[in-house]
């Protein structure tokens, strides 16, 4: 018989918000696994629980070479708990490597739902979340970065980022100026603790703001690309867009994908509009 692997989601910020399962959990599983050993104690402190079996390290700088051993426990009979410093494990937080690994070895996988950054800052964004996606983090550098948003430019549905404080302002200047500084967007900052604050506004007024120096926990949610009919961005616009980026160093393949994505239309719209120029010899 093999064991059960349990994703354990843990507060954001109020510890009161745990599931009562997480207790539970935390006190019966054969191996604990926590991202930070330390902000585990707190949490069973705050919870006054003591886990009862054997409590490892697993980050990102050990996740590959842990998690080998995690599954032998689990091929052995052991329920394993999973749990990161807030959230979700595998969300933007070590554990996509563990439950990976133990589906391939048809090991059970489950968890316990708890408190999401994602879903908190959706609700609290006033922006629409019928339809939304998830990005994670951005690249740390300016160039990378630029590129994974222009990748997502004409994304109708709404955006969702992590990001660290002290990149906030280098964040949202980008987004300015890739997405437009009128786009509407929501910064919500230390989500359920106790200087929880939700700033709304244009991604070019959020900018300004953030420059003035931000702290704690940062989601932040964008509005998604305004719907625009084919006739708003002409041919001659889209070639001019593509040839701007070529001369500027991008591959043609990368910059038709990128125009369309800004464009908000098909790729093959704009790779038909560079050849009939060409053709033309426009």
């Amino acid at each position: 018989m093999t064991g059960t692997l349990v994703l354990a989601g843990t507060p954001i910020g109020d510890v009161q918000d745990a599931p009562p399962r997480l207790a539970e959990e935390l006190a019966g599983a054969d191996v604990v696994a926590a991202e930070d050993t330390r902000r585990l104690r707190r949490l069973t402190q705050a919870l006054g629980v003591t886990p009862k079996g054997r409590v490892v390290s697993y980050f990102e700088g050990n996740e590959a070479a842990r998690t080998p051993e995690l599954v032998e426990e689990l091929l052995g009979g052991a329920r394993v708990l999973l749990v990161t410093d807030a959230g979700m494990p595998s969300v933007s937080d070590p554990g996509y490597r563990l439950v990976a690994a133990a589906v391939e070895r048809d090991v059970r996988v489950t968890a316990i739902p708890g408190p999401s950054a994602v879903l908190t800052a959706l609700a609290l964004s006033g922006l629409p979340v019928d339809r939304f996606c998830f990005e994670g983090f951005l690249p740390r550098k300016a160039g990378e970065r630029l590129t994974r948003l222009r990748e997502v430019a004409g994304e109708r549905r709404t955006l969702v980022y992590f990001e660290a404080p002290h990149r906030l302002d280098d964040t949202l200047a980008a987004m300015a100026e890739v997405f437009g500084a009128e786009r509407r967007a929501a910064v919500c900052r230390e989500l359920t603790k106790t200087y929880e604050e939700v700033r709304r506004g244009g991604l070019g007024e959020l900018a300004a703001w953030a420059a003035e120096g931000v702290r704690g926990e940062i989601t932040v949610v964008v509005e998604g690309a305004p719907e625009k009919g084919p006739e708003e961005i002409g041919a001659e616009e889209l070639v001019r867009r593509v040839r701007a980026r070529e001369e500027a160093g991008e591959r043609r393949k990368e910059a038709i994908a990128a125009v369309a994505a800004e464009a908000g239309v098909p790729k093959r719209e704009v790779f038909d509009a560079v050849v009939a120029a060409k053709r033309a010899g426009t």
